[in-house]
């Protein structure tokens, strides 16, 4: 069958031979099967090289040529022009020679006396490499789609983060101080009330008053941890402290940190990334993990911060994380690639173990860390303790 390419335009033919007859014949073989050619003939090595510059189709190469092989003419083309198909076609090729020319990556050969298949090998071959250009093509495209995908997910979360801080600043600027002041009102009214049922009524609104106070300060937390402003380990402190209240599992927290003179500083959002993995690990092992035990080991050793939370729960199958609302894990890996780390995740009948890994030497500044929205107190690192 021809091609559709044959009838955009001929075919660009280098053809490496040093008989001018032979070169006739294999151009009256491959016209009169209907192929359109553009052909030239080379003979020499540097005639070969110079001619490698321009754009082909294919390369067509005798194997006995004046000063050198066919076979040096095929690592020749694979250097210079990887995709480009080439066919040998000898008087004598012994099946060692076929071989090896296959094997480096010639398309086909042929011997001369037996050019009858040297047109379909020509489309052949033709076709082949345009399939190949093909999926290549499609394989870029395919990996600047992800690229694009994972640098629109990791703003998303970024973004998320900012607007997480934007609105727990207002919560305590202005939700938070109203209700502390509007607290001292009604503490005055039940003081200076004089009648009981009024100063019972004013109690009541206090405690409703103290309970919101409370409310706001849990929202505050979940929103932007200002825990983390006293460091990433008491910040894993208070929240396996809190999870171990809430749940009833217990949870221990362990620290390997290498020994210094000088608190470490960790990147900025680094620690933020952290939080938020040990929150969201926490979540599923409260939520789906029935686990009796936790365990957050928290090291950093060889400019590595490794953070690792293990229980000792059912375990997640395949479909589990297969899931097509199964953002929680997805959102972690994002997550963890705004900082240049990565998750590791493995789970089993014995429980279900997650690693974040961040190089600290390779980090890298995300847009949140340096944007308009970041917490004015914060001088760009966070310590540990």
């Amino acid at each position: 069958m021809r091609s559709a390419r044959d009838q955009r335009a001929p075919i660009r033919l280098l053809h490496l031979e040093d008989s001018e007859p032979d070169h006739a014949l294999a151009l009256a073989h491959l016209q009169r099967s209907g192929l359109r050619l553009r052909a030239r003939r080379v003979e020499t090595r540097l005639e070969f090289e110079r001619a490698l510059a321009e754009p082909w189709d294919l390369v067509l190469s005798d194997y006995h040529l004046p000063g050198f092989s066919g076979l040096e003419a095929l690592a020749l083309l694979r250097e210079q022009s990887p995709l480009v198909p080439f066919i040998l076609v000898s008087g004598q090729i012994g099946e060692d020679t076929a071989v090896e020319a296959m094997r480096h990556g010639a398309a086909d050969y042929l011997l001369k006396n037996n050019l009858a298949r040297l047109a379909p090998a020509v489309e052949q071959a033709i076709a082949a490499n345009e399939a190949r250009r093909a999926r290549a093509a499609a394989d870029r495209e395919l990996a600047a789609s992800r690229q694009r995908l994972s640098e629109l997910a990791q703003h998303l979360q970024t973004s998320v983060e900012a607007e997480r801080q934007a609105i727990a600043r207002e919560i305590h600027d202005d939700v938070g101080g109203s209700l502390t002041a509007l607290k001292f009102e009604l503490d005055w009214i039940r003081r200076h009330a004089g009648q009981p049922a009024l100063e019972q009524r004013a109690a009541s609104a206090l405690e409703t008053l103290t309970a919101a106070i409370e409310a706001s300060q849990r929202i505050m937390q979940n929103l932007r941890p200002a825990i983390l402003e006293q460091g990433l380990v008491a910040a894993l402190q208070w929240m396996s402290a809190r999870f171990e209240r809430r749940t009833g599992v217990a949870c221990e927290l362990r620290t390997h940190l290498d020994a210094a003179d000088e608190p470490l500083q960790l990147p900025a959002g680094v620690p933020l990334v952290a939080y938020r993995t040990a929150q969201e690990a926490l979540t599923n092992v409260g939520k789906h993990a029935r686990a009796s035990r936790v365990v957050i080991d928290l090291s950093l050793s060889g400019s590595v911060l490794s953070l690792e939370i293990v229980d000792n729960g059912q375990g997640m199958t395949s479909d589990d994380l297969a899931k097509a609302q199964s953002f929680g894990i997805r959102g972690l890996h994002e997550r963890a690639s705004t900082v240049g780390g990565w998750i590791d995740l493995s789970s089993g009948a014995g429980g279900t173990s997650m690693i974040l890994s961040v190089p600290l030497a390779e980090f890298v500044t995300t847009e949140f860390d340096q944007g308009e929205n970041a917490d004015a107190g914060d001088d760009g690192a966070w310590t540990i303790y």
